[in-house]
């Protein structure tokens, strides 16, 4: 009997492997959004990614289609089929024609489109959201912010990163050219300021998405601005599986 089975095992041949998952990404403007997508796009581990557009324009990158969205409203928006979501907030450039095609997500905007990617069947959802830096209390980098957070922690995805990148301070307005002048003369120290201390690059950050939706176990994880500001090409996915696995 044991004979006649492995001859059947042998006749059906190795077993299919599962289908690779779809992905939803919002927000692919900004050099964020830009990286993640790269990122997302080079590593293969996704049948098919698809960017929510407001024009539309034909994808560079293979596997990648843009899906027009009809309005700013997502509660209004058709459902597109997908696993894993994606949702980064990013200013985009508006002189780069790709950038002013993609759809650009607001804060604001959050819940509901949260709520749209759920009802498309995602299951798996990633939301990088940047705070101006030292503004995040540190009883809050490793939980829910704000209510926002909270109803899409309650939303019931199976599995949900929250991002939270330390945001660069923005220049302030100059009323004139001798207070511009004196900025840029003090700019020069912020090249003292440790690296420990400065926001984490992009490439770093769409690292860390890319393994923790592949990585994570099921429930709410929010990875502080540090895990980040840690995490390098060579060492990304030991940092994230130890962090996963505190």
């Amino acid at each position: 009997m044991t004979v006649f089975h492995a001859l059947q095992a042998a006749q059906r041949g190795p077993a299919s492997a599962a289908p690779l998952p779809v992905a939803l990404i919002a927000g692919a403007a900004g050099t964020l959004g830009a990286e993640v997508l790269r990122r997302l796009a080079g590593g293969h581990h996704y049948r098919q990614l698809r960017v929510l557009a407001q024009e539309d324009m034909t994808p560079a990158l293979d596997r990648v289609a843009l899906v027009r969205v009809p309005s700013d409203d997502p509660s209004t928006w058709p459902l597109q089929p997908a696993k894993v979501g994606v949702i980064v907030f990013d200013a985009p450039n508006l002189y780069n024609d790709r950038e002013r095609a993609l759809w650009t997500p607001q804060p604001a905007q959050l819940p509901t489109l949260a709520a749209w990617m759920l009802r498309c069947g995602v299951d798996t959802l990633a939301v990088v959201v940047p705070h101006e830096q030292g503004r995040l209390p540190q009883a809050l980098k490793a939980g829910l912010a704000n209510l926002d957070e909270h109803a899409v922690a309650s939303m019931g995805f199976e599995r949900l990163l929250l991002v939270r990148p330390a945001a660069s301070p923005q220049a302030p307005p100059h009323a004139n050219l001798l207070e511009w002048l004196a900025h840029r003369m003090l700019s020069i120290f912020a090249y003292m300021v440790p690296s420990n201390e400065m926001p984490p690059r992009a490439v770093d950050l769409a690292a860390l998405v890319d393994v923790a939706l592949r990585e994570m176990p099921a429930g709410v994880h929010v990875a502080p601005p540090e895990l980040a500001r840690r995490t390098s090409e060579a060492t990304v996915q030991e940092t994230v599986r130890a962090w996963l696995a505190r």
